[in-house]
């Protein structure tokens, strides 16, 4: 790693970036616009979030205040657990431990930074950690491993045999740092008795852990209201993937992002309710008068993202769809397999979860279904075919967005994906859906640069005649 970097704390630099960052939208239109001159790599990012209005000014103060939890943590007698992306943080909030989601800081360090997190992947591989793990732990970890990030006191992860380069990354991590480590596991079938028996007692399991590591027990209470406002969260995200539905959709593309950001960092908490209220308040005004979410007001074709977004610099992938009018009807990313929403009310109703407060023995029951049907642990856990597994999924989630093609963007590491994707491919391809493979690493520009992927898919797009 560059000794410049070894500098700075990993943690701080991105509090500081999002500290401007939602205080800037604070600012009218004209000290915005001389704001750009004197800061003029962050003029997009800016730009990008304060033609949302309300909702750009809400989300990034949302996202700031994820990362002020974690540089505060331990000034205020919180614990930090480093997790994964597609691990629900509502235990942890029961508990009051501040989650650290690798995938969701590296993220943000892909969209903010130019230099992206390259330092920080490559310092894995010097300390030993296998250069084919996933970018998207890698990004962060290295930050940590190096000693950059607030000191971590435990390591949670839930992923084995459903992404391999996932729990290595976190296995890793805990016996680098020597940190308590737990594990959640989950059998190959995500539906069946003894399935949903196993996922109850693992959870049992991680509980005890977390008290253990803690020295406090489950506040039974605390718990209840989250999942009581994980309830408002699910009816308000069925509301916006409704809405997603229409012709043109009232949702800007970059609404999925958020959706699923705040899903990660706040799940279960006012925060993320507020965020959403809002969505919700501006899809509707749209929605009353006919009006895109886009941009330039036309949506030209409607594209589904099968897999993950690609995370570049100043936000050029969605900034790139809405320059050509191409509307981003989802991802992967938020298939959170909650209740209201049209995919699992109109055909997954059998795999969508359901929310009960009325003993502490519904509660755990609710999160441990909850958390297994994460994106990415719900549909990537048996061969891509069988009933509600990956290919199913996205047909279920096409049949109700009505694309005009779908796109696979992942990373390199995504083995469990790349050992199936043509097949998969060939298979949408079959039931009527123009099919797009990206090369490129979601969180390494170096892989392919985003100019690359972006004449890729345009390319892409005039073959099979979806644009001119």
């Amino acid at each position: 790693m560059r000794p410049e970097i070894k500098e700075y704390n990993f943690d701080t630099l991105l509090w500081h970036v999002l500290d401007i960052g939602h205080k800037t939208l604070d600012s009218t239109e004209k000290e915005i616009r001389w704001l750009g001159e004197y800061v003029p790599y962050y003029d997009r990012i800016v730009d990008t979030w304060s033609r949302e209005g309300r909702v750009g000014k809400m989300f990034l103060e949302m996202v700031w205040q994820y990362m002020d939890n974690i540089k505060t943590a331990h000034d205020r007698g919180r614990k930090l657990a480093v997790t994964t992306f597609c691990f629900s943080p509502a235990v942890f909030y029961a508990m009051d431990i501040v989650p650290v989601m690798l995938e969701a800081l590296t993220t943000l360090a892909c969209l903010v930074w130019k230099r992206g997190t390259v330092d920080y992947l490559d310092y894995c591989c010097e300390v030993g950690f296998t250069e084919t793990g996933c970018s998207a732990q890698r990004g962060a970890l290295g930050a940590y491993l190096a000693g950059l990030g607030e000191d971590i006191d435990m390591v949670v992860c839930d992923t084995p045999g459903v992404c391999d380069t996932n729990a290595m990354a976190y296995a890793f991590a805990a016996a680098y740092l020597d940190k308590p480590f737990y594990q959640l596991d989950y059998p190959p079938t995500l539906l069946g008795d003894r399935s949903s028996a196993y996922h109850r007692e693992d959870y049992k399991g991680l509980i005890a852990f977390l008290e253990n590591q803690t020295g406090k027990k489950l506040d039974v209470d605390q718990l209840r209201e989250i999942l009581t406002e994980y309830e408002k969260q699910d009816g308000l995200i069925g509301e916006l993937e409704d809405m997603q539905r229409m012709i043109p959709s009232p949702m800007p593309s970059i609404y999925n992002l958020v959706i699923y950001a705040g899903r990660y960092f706040f799940g279960g908490a006012p925060e993320y309710t507020r965020v959403l209220e809002a969505m919700v308040e501006a899809c509707e005004q749209r929605a009353a008068q006919g009006l895109s979410g886009m941009r330039h007001g036309e949506e030209k074709i409607r594209a589904l993202f099968c897999y993950i977004d690609h995370f570049t610099v100043d936000f050029d992938f969605w900034n790139w769809l809405e320059d050509n009018g191409i509307c981003q009807v989802g991802s992967l990313l938020k298939a959170f397999f909650t209740p209201q929403t049209p995919v699992v009310k109109e055909g997954f109703q059998e795999a969508g979860y359901a929310l009960r407060t009325d003993s502490m023995e519904a509660m755990i029951d609710s999160l441990a279904q909850m958390n297994a049907r994460m994106p990415m642990v719900n549909v990537i856990r048996g061969p891509y075919y069988q009933p509600y597994m990956w290919l199913e999924l996205t047909l279920q989630v096409a049949k109700t967005v009505k694309p005009d093609c779908i796109i696979y963007s992942g990373t390199p590491g995504c083995r469990n994906t790349w050992g199936m994707v043509r097949p998969f491919m060939h298979d949408l391809e079959k039931n009527g859906y123009p099919t797009h493979i990206m090369n490129s690493d979601a969180f390494d520009f170096r892989v392919e640069s985003w100019q690359s992927s972006a004449d890729r898919l345009e390319e892409f797009l005039k073959v099979r005649g979806l644009i001119q």
